[in-house]
């Protein structure tokens, strides 16, 4: 099985690498790649060699001992009695104070009043909430990737917008070529335009810096090639939140609940049968032993009943303290989902602005697009010089760029609350 599980994740990464990557594939392949992942298998083999040693409570136990002990008296005759049997020809030697025994007990639980099955459902229990903790951890990821992700978009759209500013500026640097051939414009007047489009050359420059190491970055953390990321679409914000915290405050009371069975089941009687044997002296014919000091072997067999209340001493403190568990547990959900309600208030209201401030940014691209075009008219005309055609080809590449930057932002908003929801 966990081969199959291998074998389709390595055919999920090899066939996201060779096409675009979205955002999902990425969150995806960096859970994969994470080192945390393999947790999931070290918890729950933990638990089951740990379900394992704790259903061994039914198997016979068994233990063996070895005593010598040297007593500062020991069962003897009567001294009249003594008396009297060695008139009678009895030499009666008593026990020894050096006493010897090499001996196995054995012991079968027959009933356990049910603690055995309660403890291997905390056990469970407590693999489940390592599970989930482990979960909240990985989750945490999609964070990260999200940050990389959206940094790489933002980048590569500016890499798209700086790539037609230099036509643009090559455009018109043409134009005054052409025109200065003409006479009707100056040297200076290309140098300028020149020299611009060298600048922005050079922002293109640094510009691909930061996406190369944006993608390394991210490559490296998914454990895949990210080379063509997508834009994601604008999820609409909706959804009953789904975090993996629930689970884990959820895990955290059924934990509770068992640990709060375990001490009622070590309240009640253990029924069991025993087995006990030894070579040694004495053994149980004190009589024989007292005129033989041989070495014998001995055993006994029987069944047992125990009832230990001394839970009842701890039992008051300790379901006080599995409520004050559950209590903390409940309190911290609250707390969890009051928290995520305040992220949920403040994204919806930032994704609201930035469609607002998108709107307006299409009309001021709209009208620095027909000033720059304006422009270059008058240029051509000699009716403006060419620091006034720079300044208006800024201003719109300035509103273009403020345009990507307001979308990648409402999208990162959007998908960061996805995030908080786990929509």
């Amino acid at each position: 099985m966990r081969h199959k599980i291998q074998t389709s994740t390595f055919a999920f990464l090899a066939a996201i690498t060779m096409q675009a990557q979205t955002l999902e594939d990425c969150q995806r392949a960096a859970e994969q790649n994470y080192p945390l992942i393999r947790q999931y298998e070290l918890i729950e083999k933990t638990s089951e060699l740990t379900v394992a040693n704790i259903s061994k409570g039914w198997l016979p136990q068994l233990s063996a001992s070895a005593q010598a002990t040297y007593q500062s008296d020991v069962a003897s005759w009567p001294t009249a009695m003594g008396n009297m049997l060695q008139q009678m020809g009895l030499q009666m030697k008593g026990l020894k104070k050096d006493q010897y025994r090499v001996g196995i007990d054995v012991q079968q639980t027959l009933y356990d009043g049910g603690m055995i099955s309660s403890q291997k459902r905390v056990a469970r229990e407590q693999g489940k909430v390592q599970a989930a903790q482990t979960e909240v951890s990985l989750y945490q990821v999609r964070r990260r990737v999200n940050e990389m992700y959206f940094g790489l978009l933002l980048i590569e759209d500016q890499i798209l917008l700086n790539n037609d500013l230099q036509q643009l500026l090559a455009g018109n640097e043409k134009k005054l070529t052409s025109m200065m051939k003409n006479g009707i414009a100056s040297e200076s007047d290309l140098n300028n335009v020149k020299a611009e489009r060298l600048k922005v050359v050079q922002q293109g420059t640094s510009l691909e810096s930061q996406r190369r190491m944006l993608q390394t970055l991210l490559s490296t953390f998914c454990g895949i090639t990210v080379s063509k990321p997508e834009k994601p679409a604008a999820a609409e914000l909706s959804g009953q939140n789904q975090r993996p915290e629930l689970r884990l405050f959820d895990g955290q009371l059924r934990l509770a609940d068992a640990q709060e069975k375990a001490l009622n089941a070590a309240l009640m009687p253990r029924l069991g049968l025993f087995a006990q044997g030894f070579y040694g002296y004495p053994g149980y014919n004190m009589f024989e032993d007292m005129m033989k000091h041989d070495w014998s072997l001995n055993g006994m067999v029987g069944a047992r009943l125990t009832w230990n209340i001394g839970a009842l001493y701890t039992r008051k403190n300790d379901k006080a303290k599995i409520q004050l568990q559950r209590a903390v547990t409940e309190n911290n959900r609250e707390i969890f989902l009051f928290d995520s309600k305040l992220q949920e208030i403040q994204q919806n209201e930032n994704v609201s602005r930035y469609k607002k401030l998108m709107t307006d940014d299409d009309e001021i691209i709209r009208l620095r697009s027909a000033v720059r075009k304006s422009a270059e008219s008058k240029l051509s005309h000699g009716i403006i010089d060419v620091n006034a055609l720079v300044n208006e080809i800024n201003q719109e590449n300035a509103a273009k760029v403020q345009r990507s930057t307001h979308e990648i932002e409402m999208l990162k908003e959007i998908y960061d609350n996805k995030f908080t929801t786990n929509n």
